[in-house]
């Protein structure tokens, strides 16, 4: 498969050198055209052309190169996975993709870039670096990717689903009639809603077209009397179909976003529902998150029409209502219970299978490995695990692929086991589980680290250390206003004190029957911390 896979970069070079003008480099983002985190299969095309599986990533090809650039959870997932004809950048400790553009390639290079799949904050960026070299970022008509990969997985028209307010707490209506009032205090007549998220709390549906996050493709376009929901309509029943129509939302294919976008900016955007165009206010604007929006959407924009701000949906997302907070407890207290479940079975079946002596003895069993047959696995226990959750109320599935990982792979940040190469089982190595679940009233994200005999005095000194953050954390007192990232090194400060860090943030948000990693963490302190910082400590 890596051999394959290698040999399409030479394909793509010749896909690169046949446009007009011929491209010196191409960018493969891990993002779709909502700037997702998680991505659908048929989206996953940095993955598809290096190798590498993290969630976050982008790939450089060039005429002779191919690098990849990833963060710090990923930098031994992406060591293991990459082949020799790749080369690793680590982000924080290389140069950023843009800055090595600018610095190794040839005065008046093209940059090869899909548009949908870039934001508008990264295009400016890249342009803004590259325009020292007089280097241009070319907006690609087809993405090259897709033209080499002959089995990429087909799209799957899963249905759109009604979120009931019952677990959303308000109502379609209220949402919108609060949207409206934020863009006429800016001025604006009109935002274009491109994450997934957003669009699915706004609108009060759900989907399963992302796996582990039930949001569905789609857009929104949101002006001061109409409503726009862009999706693929054989997605839409008759129910959907009936909502939607009493809540004022016109549907429309998923395809026509990009022409609807031109009439608005025209003017011209005419809403089937309320049957007027939503005419632009002379020095109206029209709000855009230029985090997310993406360059193929802002391009049919003039400059002086956009308002690019965050977007006004993403905090009322972050700050669960009342509804959605007794939902986030409910669902907490249940898979709490399933996780206990799943402790309390998986420590008597490692006394059974592997004669280990328990959580909380302090005497060193006596091993004896294999005095039963069966045998437990990295995959074998999580199916367990996810078994435990399928009985809770309100289950929908898990949240992220569980991260059941023994020994060395639990340094492995987001370590995925596969069935056929992950490792069995050891009483005498650490075992750490991350993982979590989607439920109809909320979403979760835990993480244990045990050892089923006795852990080496380094690998206590490390656990203290992250507990200490822990505690420093909970007992924090902070004015308002306080930010995320201020108290981010109340949680290191003990593992520094050690010699000790880990390579990734400290928590996140998480959304309401949503995205399991919501963001804003940079300025609120929506934080956990999970004792995968251990092992991350301890790599």
């Amino acid at each position: 498969m890596a051999a394959a896979r290698d040999q399409l970069l030479d394909v793509i070079r010749g896909l690169m050198a046949g446009q007009s003008p011929p491209l010196h480099a191409l960018v493969v983002p891990s993002e779709d055209a909502h700037q997702s985190e998680y991505v659908s299969e048929q989206d996953k095309r940095r993955e598809f052309i290096s190798g590498f599986t993290g969630s976050a990533g982008l790939a450089l090809i060039t005429m002779n190169e191919a690098l990849l650039w990833t963060d710090g959870r990923y930098f031994l997932q992406a060591t293991q996975q990459l082949s020799n004809r790749w080369k690793l950048m680590r982000m924080g400790e290389d140069p950023p993709v843009e800055a090595w553009i600018a610095d190794n390639l040839a005065d008046g290079a093209a940059i090869g870039i899909n548009p949908w799949c870039i934001s508008v904050d990264s295009a400016q960026r890249y342009e803004h670096a590259f325009s020292k070299k007089h280097q241009t970022l070319f907006q690609l008509s087809i993405d090259l990717v897709d033209e080499v990969w002959m089995d990429r997985p087909p799209v799957e028209p899963r249905p759109v689903i009604v979120h009931p307010v019952e677990f959303a707490g308000r109502s379609v209506s209220e949402k919108i009639k609060e949207l409206r009032e934020k863009l006429l205090h800016e001025k604006a007549t009109a935002i274009i809603i491109t994450a997934l998220d957003e669009v699915a709390w706004l609108y009060n549906i759900r989907g399963s077209d992302v796996d582990y996050s039930p949001v569905v493709h789609s857009y929104a376009i949101v002006t001061l009397h109409s409503a726009f929901f862009y999706v693929d309509k054989r997605k839409v029943t008759a129910e959907v179909q009936k909502y939607m129509v009493e809540n004022g939302i016109d549907i429309r294919d998923y395809e026509m976003v990009q022409s609807d976008v031109s009439l608005l900016a025209s003017g011209n955007l005419k809403s089937f529902v309320h049957g007027e165009n939503d005419i632009n206010v002379e020095g109206s604007k029209i709000w855009i998150d230029s985090a997310s929006c993406c360059l193929a959407l802002y391009s049919k924009l003039s400059p002086h029409q956009v308002l690019a701000l965050q977007s006004p949906v993403a905090l009322p997302k972050a700050v669960k209502n009342a509804t959605e907070l007794d939902g986030l407890r409910k669902a907490h207290i249940r898979d709490g219970a399933a996780v206990v479940q799943y402790l309390s079975w998986l420590d008597n079946q490692m006394q059974e299978n592997y004669g280990a002596s328990g959580y909380f003895s302090e005497i060193k069993g006596s091993h004896k490995k294999g005095i039963s047959a069966t045998k437990l696995t990295e995959v074998s226990v999580s199916d367990k695990l996810e078994g435990f959750r399928a009985t809770k109320e309100h289950f929908r599935g898990l949240s992220f692929p569980t991260i059941s990982s023994v020994g060395p792979n639990a340094a492995v940040i987001h370590y995925k086991p596969e069935a056929s190469t992950c490792s069995e089982m050891d009483a005498d190595k650490i075992y750490l589980c991350d993982s979590g679940a989607q439920y109809l009233d909320g979403t979760t994200d835990i993480t244990r680290t045990v050892h089923f005999g006795k852990p080496l005095e380094h690998e206590k000194s490390c656990y203290t250390a992250v507990l200490k953050g822990h505690i420093a954390l909970d007992i924090a007192v902070f004015p308002n206003g306080t930010t995320g990232h201020a108290l981010d090194i109340l949680s290191r400060a003990p593992l520094w004190r050690e010699g000790l860090d880990y390579r990734h943030g400290t928590g996140h948000g998480i959304g309401s029957y949503l995205n399991v990693h919501e963001g804003l963490t940079d300025r609120f302190p929506l934080y956990y911390l999970s004792s995968s910082n251990f092992m991350a400590a301890l790599k």
